[in-house]
């Protein structure tokens, strides 16, 4: 099956997910990391609009239905894709994060500088969040870190598909486990979740950037997804 892999703030498609795509191919998947517009390709004027359109490329050149796997703040961005596309994705994975609705702005946490959204440092990560991360992994992750346009991070979440809540999802939990997620969407914590038909939460047991600290496992469960579809 084609596995779309898209990337989070600050990540470089080509990079992020070195260690995923291997254990993917070996499992008998086609895995495509992507190069998202102003995260990888020299762009700093680059706009969600840009990223969604070659997420939606992807999807339309996949040899049948793929699998779209989105981390952290993509999770809004592979949401945007399967509401463009709910009946051509075969299902999305949401790696430690929840889709925003229609209108909320993309990832609006943090300063922008001179139009980026640079890479923060690590104090508002402190805890759970990356404590797997060694010193090797955070210095390859500072050195990798792309800025992100305010195209990007600011621009509002579109969504007009209602057909987008009948998708399979499967949240995969890194930094909490699934009932603490669970618990989390019935308090009102992320409303496009609590719309979702056909939603399951697996356990991931990491921190928040598992295609570091965990590859093998995050593959393993991307592959289970995959056969269910």
């Amino acid at each position: 099956m084609d596995v779309l892999l898209i990337s989070g703030l600050w990540l470089n498609g080509t990079t992020a997910w070195n260690a995923v795509v291997p254990a993917l191919v070996e499992r008998g998947h086609r895995p495509v990391p992507l190069t998202l517009p102003g995260q990888g390709d020299g762009r700093s004027d680059a706009t969600l609009a840009e990223q969604l359109a070659v997420v939606l490329a992807a999807v339309d050149a996949a040899a049948g239905k793929p699998l779209l796997v989105a981390h952290s703040a993509a999770c809004s961005l592979g949401w945007m894709a399967v509401d463009a596309r709910p009946g051509e994705v075969a299902g999305l994975v949401l790696v430690d994060g929840f889709p925003h609705g229609d209108g909320h702005p993309y990832a609006d946490l943090f300063p922008v500088v001179d139009g980026v959204v640079p890479f923060p440092g690590w104090e508002p990560f402190a805890g759970p969040t990356s404590a797997d991360l060694d010193a090797e992994l955070r210095a390859r992750f500072e050195a990798e870190a792309v800025p992100v346009p305010a195209g990007v991070a600011l621009a509002p979440v579109r969504l007009a598909d209602e057909r987008r809540y009948g998708v399979p999802v499967t949240m995969l939990c890194a930094e909490a486990p699934p009932e603490q997620v669970r618990g989390w969407v019935a308090q009102g914590a992320a409303p496009e979740v609590s719309r979702m038909e056909r939603v399951e939460y697996v356990d991931l047991d990491s921190g928040h950037w598992p295609m570091f600290t965990r590859p093998a496992e995050l593959a393993a469960l991307i592959d289970a997804v995959a056969e269910r579809a």
